[in-house]
Order: C-alpha cells, then structure tokens, then sequence
C-alpha cells in the first residue's frame, strides 16, 4: 500500500503568507542547488502558496521573481498584523 504524504499543517494550506525559517533552508537540499547567498526576500516574506502537492508548497513572492518550490518544513506562517 502506498504511503500518503503528511499533511500541511493547518495554517499551510494554498493561500496562505509564509517565509522560508533560515535554519530549516540553510543546510538543504534546496539551498545547496540555488544561490550560495540566499535572497533576504526568502526569509523576510510574504510568500504565498500557490500549490501543495505532498510534502512540498509552490511559493509565489510580490517580487518579480520566479515561483519556487520549498518543502512544508521549511516554511513558516507569517505573524498577523
């Protein structure tokens, strides 16, 4: 039996505003195949998630940047207000 993929936690789902959590991207798969100095704009946000599918969120910035796909734990939901 295949095994489903966990779920986002609640307040990760499509539509959310999140960041990237510096120390959860720093050692990663995804930062070792990008730019050695990661954007500021990763870590500071808003991003918005697009999509999820799995374990991984596509990720669209209010910068004329390219979408990015980052795993679930690498992110976090931005502070209201």
């Amino acid at each position: 039996m295949a095994e489903s993929a966990p779920a986002a936690p609640p307040s990760l789902k499509k539509g959310a505003l999140v960041r990237v959590n510096r120390i959860a991207y720093t050692n990663s798969l995804e930062a070792g195949a990008s730019d050695p100095v990661p954007p500021g704009y990763l870590f500071e946000g808003p991003g918005e998630i697009l999509a999820i599918q799995g374990e991984h969120a596509q990720l669209r910035w209010r910068l004329p940047v390219p979408d990015v796909w980052l795993r679930l734990d690498q992110l976090e939901a931005m502070p209201a207000g």
